[in-house]
């Protein structure tokens, strides 16, 4: 005995992962500034990686390792921000850390002086902006995160 639909019922719908409420545009800014720094990094580390292999760097060595680890610590925030887009809980944290992480490099960059400064500043406005909008109640709500979630 099979178990046939009959010709004249519907077909069923797709399975969809369709968000029940939209994203607030402090959490997608969140996620953006994310993904800008580590395009940014990812972007860096291909240069250091391409100047170690093909360029004329002091230490090809050094280049090369240094282009590998930017690469890997570009991955952190890209993974953050693509769970921050989705509304995943979890991607908070490491996006926190990054900012964390940027502060010290934007003071470093600033110590430098000359045309470093303006990309200190960038990188220190981007990192405080991405908090802020981190843990801004309407951000946590939609994430999942506040007081009532720490009975769970």
């Amino acid at each position: 005995m099979s178990k046939k639909q009959p010709a004249n019922a519907p077909a069923p719908a797709p399975a969809v992962d369709v968000p029940t409420a939209a994203l607030p545009g402090r959490l997608t800014a969140a996620a953006a500034l994310t993904a800008l720094e580590g395009l940014a990094l990812a972007g860096l580390g291909l240069s250091m990686l391409f100047v170690g292999i093909a360029g004329d760097p002091d230490s090809p060595q050094q280049a090369e390792t240094g282009g590998i680890t930017l690469l890997a610590l570009a991955a952190l925030p890209l993974i953050a921000a693509r769970g921050l887009r989705r509304g995943r809980r979890w991607s908070r944290g490491p996006a926190l850390i990054t900012q964390l992480m940027a502060l010290p490099v934007a003071w470093t960059l600033y110590s430098t002086g000359g045309a470093m400064i303006a990309a200190a500043v960038a990188l220190a406005v981007a990192a405080v902006a991405v908090v802020a909008l981190l843990v801004n109640p309407t951000a946590t709500e939609a994430l999942g995160i506040g007081p009532g979630e720490q009975a769970r």
